[in-house]
């Protein structure tokens, strides 16, 4: 009688989930997040942002513009790409693209969002990828970042807690990242920074995986009139 230990599928599909979303979400995944500032930008042009003031600021837009838009469109998109359903996940594609009310913001997402379809397909695969990149050619859906970094997800099986976490952490990371770049903070700092936002990280994750479709839509007036002035700038490092 053999004695050796029975396999454990479960653990290794969650290993194999959990490889797949540092990928996804590694600084080194050519989706484009390293041209953005989020907004970063802009409030420094402005004078309206200091080093003190960073961590603040990213955590009101985690709090009041991307968790209730683009961590609420990658659940949604995660939960319809898994059931199949595609006319939710264009729908999904359609309202997040429409929240955005700047130009900046609308180009941004989805030229990030489908650069990372077109390197999630074959670097990752898998038919909930191939339908909505059919849709996405087809223009019945934009092509928002979140809503790819969804589908990417779901194709991969990566719990959707997982993946909005992981994503909202790279949305972090991809921010201070700017403040680097933009001389707001330093290396050891922006550690610190990444490391105190994680009570606001899953914060915003609770909420993004109970709230509905029609609640998709973030409310941050100030970041919006930062990005309406950045994209008129004569000089600009960041694409948003």
């Amino acid at each position: 009688m053999s004695t050796a230990p029975l396999a454990a599928p479960s653990t290794e599909a969650g290993l194999d989930a959990l490889l797949v979303g540092f990928q996804l979400t590694d600084s080194a995944f050519p989706s484009g997040f390293y041209t953005l500032s989020h907004g970063l930008e802009g409030y420094a042009q402005a004078g309206a942002v200091t080093p003190e003031t960073v961590p603040e600021l990213l955590a009101d837009l985690l709090r009041h513009g991307v968790g209730p838009s683009d961590a609420t469109a990658l659940v949604l998109a995660h939960r319809a790409a898994s059931a199949g359903d595609w006319q939710l996940l264009a729908g999904t594609d359609q309202r997040l693209h429409a929240t955005k009310l700047n130009r900046e913001l609308r180009l941004a997402a989805t030229r990030t969002g489908r650069q990372l379809l077109e390197v999630a397909r074959e670097a990752v695969g898998g038919e909930p990828l191939e339908r909505y990149a059919a849709l996405v050619a087809a223009k019945q859906a934009p092509g928002c970042q979140a809503v790819a970094a969804g589908v990417a997800y779901a194709s991969a099986a990566v719990p959707v807690e997982q993946a909005v976490t992981g994503d909202l952490f790279a949305f972090c990371a991809s921010f201070v990242g700017a403040a680097l770049r933009l001389r707001l903070t330093d290396h050891r700092r922006a550690q610190v920074v990444l490391r105190s936002v994680a009570p606001v990280i899953r914060e915003v994750v609770a909420a993004a995986l109970v709230r509905e479709a029609a609640d998709l839509g973030g409310c941050v007036p100030v970041a919006d009139v930062m990005s309406g002035r950045h994209e008129r700038a004569e000089a600009r490092l960041f694409v948003s």
